[in-house]
């Protein structure tokens, strides 16, 4: 269908004319303010050809049809009587309803970057409990002490870690945040819970709590703490700032933490506990069906780390059983990876991905790519999934399996669970009937027929001559910065490839440059976004930011205009980092070629760091 007709058929699936309440669109996607979300066909939109995804995120309902989104935009605004927002009334309309979506943002922001010292720690703890099942180590000797401290302090200076890292979330001084925990952790502080009769801070009450391996607190001190930090700052003379500034931060939020913090969230966080193990008492097979059930939902809105609190504080009181239930939902996944490598057949480029994402499910517990590459491809696989994951984690509750420290859920910390019988029992039951559900049922549909499409003409290719392979096309890198595969960007259009492939660069300075000799085919008008295309007629996006539309073109400055000439290293784009992340936007640029189905493969560069127009991506021919 031309525009025209695709802008119609869109407007009368999200409910008609009179459900839009305002439209604005970015690069890739139309974004409807809708009155009522249960009048539009999700179902009935992804159905169209056109359209590569719907996603529902910030208060939006987003509609993905790619590189004419402007045209098929404009063909909806002429048809009909639709308010369209400016970008600042779309970001406050965001922000009302996104404060959920902020904490967890908050939450995800913090832990992220202490997920790998949590995960290798959780590993050594995996390691001691196998060394110890073979009576390979002395449990009452210094290797073993040793090794246990090296496992076990992180998790004991968990505070200290976690304001660190909140702190520089939210772009307070990260280091008087440590200091701030660091002083709930003194030994001093620490001994007042022996202390005999009732405590006090200048005559007020004091609930003396054991903050050792909390996060809660913290993570509630750290918000409190970064406007008091900006506050502060703004009324103090710069000759006395470097002292001033720390001092008031520590001396007023060490005792407000103590005082009010500390207590509320261990009540909440019990509260929490008690419910859960409430739950597992009254029905221990509903429990582990609801838990296993939305685990996999809450990992693809990328909110799952906001759990991972709640998982930690359960540690230290009788072990935390959320955690065995969620690994059910995570073999679960593996077990449909696996079913559909049995199933591929001749698809070359579906085997090879479903074998690599099983194998790095059940050797280092990372499913992302089994969610984003296999299961939101393929969405029939959804309900299979669901329901394997639904049957482990119902055992696993029955047999109240528990784990008492963070490890990944893979096959090698199987010995961090127990009862480790009924832990191996779940996950055996979601990893074989999620493999079976989906070798019998298997992954037809649109897309499915797509990628033996896609399959057949690489196989076509792969029959030419060497020399026919071997023309390939160095796409420069745009910007400079760190690069990170497209399928971990926090974004399932840009990670589910649904735009093509590509690759995705954490910028290390604010300034997008011409990646080869072309024209710019597109400038968004917020700047945030820019369509190139070479001379040899590689078509590629550069997205600066995450949801960096909701801006409005603030921290973005243009140096071209669409239909511009370009040649490789012009300045397009200069962009304010600090600016976006302050904003609260993440600066993480997918560098997409959308024309990827014309090629027979679009490469990674195998560089972790790259400069201005080094290579990226190589685009065989």
């Amino acid at each position: 269908m031309d525009n025209k007709q695709l802008g119609n058929r869109i407007v009368q699936l999200v409910g008609g004319e009179g459900n839009i309440n305002s439209l604005v669109h970015c690069a890739t996607r139309l974004r409807f303010k809708l009155n009522d979300r249960q009048k539009a066909d999700k179902e009935e939109l992804r159905k169209i050809a056109d359209v590569l995804t719907v996603v529902e995120k910030g208060g939006q309902f987003q509609v993905v049809i790619g590189n004419k989104v402007g045209k098929v935009y404009t063909e909806i605004m002429n048809d009909h009587n639709i308010h369209n927002e400016d970008s600042a009334n779309e970001k406050e309309t965001i922000e009302k309803v996104g404060v959920m979506a902020k904490s967890f943002e908050y939450i995800s922001g913090t832990f992220s970057p202490l997920i790998p010292a949590l995960a290798g720690a959780g590993m050594i703890k995996a390691l001691l409990a196998i060394l110890d099942i073979l009576n390979l180590i002395d449990i009452n000797g210094t290797t073993y002490a040793v090794l246990n401290a090296a496992s076990s302090g992180l998790f004991y200076f968990l505070p200290i870690f976690v304001a660190i890292s909140a702190a520089k979330k939210l772009n307070a001084n990260p280091f008087v945040g440590g200091a701030i925990a660091a002083g709930l952790v003194d030994p001093n502080f620490t001994a007042l819970l022996k202390a005999d009769g009732q405590v006090s801070f200048m005559d007020i009450p004091l609930i003396v709590t054991d903050y050792s391996s909390t996060v809660f607190p913290l993570l509630i001190a750290m918000a409190v703490y970064a406007p008091l930090e900006r506050f502060v700052k703004k009324r103090t003379p710069d000759t006395i700032q470097l002292f001033f500034i720390p001092m008031v931060g520590i001396l007023v939020m060490v005792p407000l933490t103590a005082l009010v913090f500390g207590p509320f969230a261990q009540y909440i966080s019990l509260a929490i506990g008690a419910a859960v193990t409430y739950l597992v008492a009254k029905s221990a097979i509903l429990t582990g069906v609801i838990i296993a059930s939305i685990w996999p939902i809450l990992v693809i809105l990328g909110v799952h780390w906001g759990v991972v609190p709640i998982m930690i504080d359960n540690y230290s009181r009788g072990g935390d059983i959320i955690g065995p239930i969620t690994a059910a939902s995570t073999f679960a996944q593996m077990g449909i990876a696996f079913g559909i490598f049995l199933r591929a057949g001749k698809n070359k480029e579906l085997r090879s991905l479903s074998f690599a994402a099983t194998l790095s499910g059940l050797f280092a517990g990372v499913s992302e790519p089994i969610l984003y590459g296999i299961v939101l491809r393929y969405k029939k696989l959804i309900p299979l999934l669901l329901v394997a994951g639904s049957i482990g984690g119902a055992i696993v509750a029955t047999f109240n399996v528990r784990v008492f420290g963070f490890v990944f859920n893979s096959l090698l910390t199987i010995p961090a669970y127990s009862p480790t019988l009924g832990y191996i029992l779940g996950i055996g039951a979601s990893f074989l009937s999620a493999t079976i559900l989906a070798f019998v049922f298997g992954t037809e549909g649109k897309k499915k027929v797509a990628a033996d499409k896609a399959e057949k003409a690489i196989e076509d290719k792969s029959s030419k001559t060497v020399a026919a392979l071997d023309k390939t096309y160095d796409l420069s890198a745009p910007l400079k910065g760190e690069v990170m595969p497209l399928e971990n960007v926090d974004d399932a259009v840009f990670s589910s490839g649904a735009m093509g492939k590509g690759v995705a660069i954490e910028p290390a300075e604010g300034m997008v440059s011409a990646p080869f000799d072309g024209n710019v085919v597109t400038l968004f008008p917020t700047k945030h976004a820019i369509g190139l295309i070479s001379e040899n007629g590689v078509e590629v996006l550069i997205h600066i930011g995450l949801d960096t539309v909701q801006l409005g073109g603030k921290y973005f400055d243009a140096h071209v205009e669409a239909g511009s000439a370009v040649k490789k290293g012009d300045k397009l784009v200069t962009f304010d980092i600090e600016g976006i992340k302050k904003a609260g936007y993440k600066a993480t640029t997918p560098v997409i070629v959308t024309n990827t189905a014309e090629y027979l493969d679009v490469v990674q560069t195998k560089s972790r760091f790259v400069t201005l127009e080094e290579p990226i991506l190589t685009i065989v021919k």
